[in-house]
């Protein structure tokens, strides 16, 4: 029996004695607190907000204050996708991620119940208003003003609730299938049109450059045949003025030697009976051209007297040498008659 008693006295002090540990330990949790890094603790005092606590290692006092931990870290909030309509009546199905953080834990805890939940339903509606006074070609271009005015959209909602919203994203812009099919249609058709263009553009633009040689070219070939008409016509007056230059010395020479064979003539005394001969020879000359017509002046009389006595003298000289040889006399020779005055032609 005193074994038993004893063994129950074990029991119960050992159950006591773990009931005196947890107590302790159940204290000790109420009593102290710790703060993880990237978080702060909000300490209420009978349910009134006593302080903010940073991290690390803080005491409290059981049973009357109370520490609830909030993260001030940078989460992102990714919404499903919702449908959104937009300016020109299409439906689109949108989904964001909006990348929020607490700076102040008192208005988030105090100022609304859930401030995550009230910033996923806020988001919502502002993407639905945005998208709404949008077209479908500026939803599908326009990310970063899409977001720019979601931003200022929330913001001064969530500045209120100590939440700042440091961007949105837009994920993903899905539109109906027509949509996609006719947006197909249009860019294939915008790419037809691109190419046509082009090549429209191409082939003026080689047009105008072979316009531009073929001109380059007639410009070229008028200034050779220009040049080459200059340089013609300087040879050609080159060749002028020499041949005229060597005309001039020609007649300079000539003109020389006229003047000197007249001094010639004039510095020598002419046998007047040899004078007249080539002046017989020079009318006979001209009386033997078949075009010639011969103008006898009244001066020739005298010079064909002077022919007949020149004759006569010399018929003498050859018929006196003739008779000293045979021993005979020469009949007399007959000297024409001058004829009248008035029967000699006219002096031009």
């Amino acid at each position: 029996m005193l074994l038993g008693s004893a063994a129950e006295a074990v029991l119960v002090g050992v159950a006591a004695g773990v009931v005196v540990v947890a107590a302790g330990l159940w204290l000790v949790s109420r009593c102290v607190k710790i703060v993880q890094q990237g978080s702060v603790g909000v300490v209420k005092r009978l349910g009134e907000f006593r302080a903010v606590t940073q991290p690390g290692l803080h005491w409290l006092v059981p049973f009357i204050d109370r520490m609830d931990k909030v993260d001030v870290r940078e989460f992102p909030m990714t919404g499903d996708q919702q449908a959104v309509i937009t300016k020109d009546n299409v439906s689109l199905q949108v989904s964001a991620t909006i990348f929020c953080q607490v700076i102040d834990v008192k208005s988030a805890l105090f100022e609304i119940n859930d401030f995550a939940l009230a910033v996923d339903q806020l988001s919502r509606t502002a993407l639905r208003a945005v998208f709404g006074e949008l077209s479908l070609d500026q939803a599908l271009s326009e990310r970063e003003m899409i977001n720019s005015r979601m931003q200022d959209h929330m913001a001064d909602a969530t500045a209120k609730w100590g939440v700042r919203l440091n961007r949105i994203e837009i994920l993903d812009i899905t539109p109906p299938m027509n949509v996609v099919q006719a947006m197909s249609e249009q860019k294939e058709a915008e790419q037809h049109k691109r190419a046509a263009i082009l090549k429209s553009e191409g082939e003026q633009q080689a047009a105008i450059n072979q316009a531009g040689g073929r001109k380059q070219s007639a410009v070229l070939e008028a200034e050779g045949a220009k040049q080459s008409a200059i340089l013609g016509a300087e040879a050609q007056q080159r060749v002028l003025e020499l041949q005229a230059e060597g005309q001039r010395k020609a007649l300079e020479l000539r003109g020389a030697g006229e003047a000197a064979r007249l001094e010639a003539i004039d510095a020598v005394a002419i046998n007047p009976h040899t004078l007249a001969v080539l002046q017989l020879r020079a009318l006979q000359d001209i009386a033997a051209s078949d075009n010639a017509k011969v103008v006898v002046p009244y001066e020739a009389t005298s010079l064909m007297g002077a022919a007949e006595v020149l004759l006569s003298t010399l018929r003498n000289e050859n018929m006196s040498g003739d008779a000293s040889t045979n021993g005979s006399v020469p009949p007399p020779v007959a000297t024409p008659a001058r004829p009248p005055r008035d029967q000699l032609p006219p002096q031009d």
